[in-house]
């Protein structure tokens, strides 16, 4: 007997609020205090310890945190417009864009046929005498392999960002992701491991970096003004000093802000991250364990030994050879009521083409994935029930004469 439409829609993703998210928010409204406040200063702080870093700021997405990294970066490190940047050939279109945004050229760099990931061994044959920095990005919810990339950093005197929006509260060999670069930038948005409805956090272990970041993102003020409680419970001297630099620029800058509303769903969310990231991990878990059968036709998400996993979507790709077509398992899917999403590619989009040409056929493994590769939820909204569901599907279509 045939498969049944799924009664709702499987999502990739989900918005997961509770009685303490909604009860943080209430306070906000209450307190009538909508721009930075206590909750963003604790939401901070948590988040900064949570990945090994000594400061955090949170914005309003995880691209305008990358795109800061990269302005401030470029600021301290008297970078010139055309210098060059390293990134992934595959990853979401924000990583290269903040780099164009800033005046500077994205080199591109074939990832992993394992884990998606920049691949190390690729990356020394991209640089030049122009190049600044290497853009790592954590993709799907795993660290990239950061010590060889780290080597090379050092080497050739580059700059790591750590474009970590997919990726949170896990572990490279013992380190928190987003600790090992220079600056790390995360997400916050809808349908992410920790959701905020918009919001991103950057953050450094670099005090300059930190300054920078924070002046830029406020339309880049004086440092000495940045919160409205800054002018609070100080001396005659130390309020002159604050009055009469209240409205000086050191900088352009951009108005990233975010609210405390905002802030006090990110609170509740870090305050049960465990709960949210352990029950990603147990459904990304049996799925692999359901899929596993299909093995011949299909690559799972790989786990390298002492790197963790946040399994912020799970990720599936055609292996070469197999003889099935992504088109037809993706509608077959689909019609069922399982969403897809293809797995973020970058090289071969219209405006990149136009930029850039024709760019697809370097990368290899990038076109691989672009041309076999989407992913499926694997979210702690999840229902055992909607599990089993997606493996039956898997089984019915490698099940009948399709292959």
């Amino acid at each position: 007997m045939a498969l049944k439409k799924y009664p709702h829609q499987i999502g990739v993703g989900c918005v997961d609020i509770t009685a303490r998210e909604k009860k943080y928010v209430n306070v906000v409204l209450n307190t009538g205090r909508l721009s930075y406040g206590p909750f963003h200063k604790k939401f901070e702080d948590m988040f900064a310890r949570l990945h090994g870093c000594s400061f955090a700021m949170m914005v309003n997405s995880g691209t305008s945190a990358l795109r800061l990294a990269v302005a401030a970066l470029k600021e301290v490190g008297n970078w010139k417009d055309g210098d060059e940047v390293l990134c992934p050939a595959v990853t979401f279109i924000a990583t290269s864009n903040v780099v164009i945004m800033n005046g500077l050229k994205p080199v591109f760099v074939d990832v992993s046929p394992k884990t998606y990931n920049i691949d190390p061994k690729e990356i020394e044959k991209k640089i030049t005498k122009r190049t600044r920095a290497i853009m790592v990005v954590h993709l799907f919810g795993q660290p990239a392999d950061m010590d060889p990339i780290m080597k090379i950093a050092r080497r050739y005197g580059l700059k790591v960002i750590e474009d970590s929006c997919e990726t949170m509260f896990v572990n490279y060999k013992k380190r928190p992701v987003g600790s090992i670069g220079d600056i790390s930038c995360f997400s916050t948005y809808a349908a992410h491991l920790v959701v905020t409805g918009v919001g991103g956090v950057a953050c450094t272990n670099n005090r300059e970096y930190a300054r920078v970041l924070k002046s830029l993102a406020n339309h880049g003020r004086d440092g000495i003004y940045l919160s409205i409680d800054d002018d609070k419970n100080l001396d005659r001297q130390g309020l002159f000093a604050v009055v009469s630099r209240r409205f000086r620029f050191e900088r352009l800058g951009y108005s990233f802000r975010s609210t405390e509303m905002e802030a006090a769903l990110g609170v509740a969310q870090l305050e049960r991250y465990k709960e949210i990231l352990s029950r990603r991990q147990a459904n990304a878990d049996r799925l692999m364990r359901g899929l596993k059968p299909f093995e011949k036709y299909i690559q799972l998400p790989s786990h390298p030994a002492g790197v963790g996993h946040a399994f912020m979507m799970f990720p599936v790709v055609i292996k070469k050879g197999s003889g099935v077509k992504k088109e037809d398992l993706v509608m077959f899917l689909e019609e069922h009521n399982i969403e897809t999403r293809d797995m973020l590619p970058l090289v071969n989009q219209p405006v990149y083409k136009k930029l850039f040409g024709n760019l697809e056929y370097r990368y290899p493994v990038a076109k691989w994935i672009n041309e076999n590769g989407f992913y499926i939820g694997s979210h702690q909204k999840m229902k055992s029930e909607e599990i089993d569901f997606i493996i039956k599907a898997f089984k019915e279509y490698f099940g009948e004469d399709k292959v």
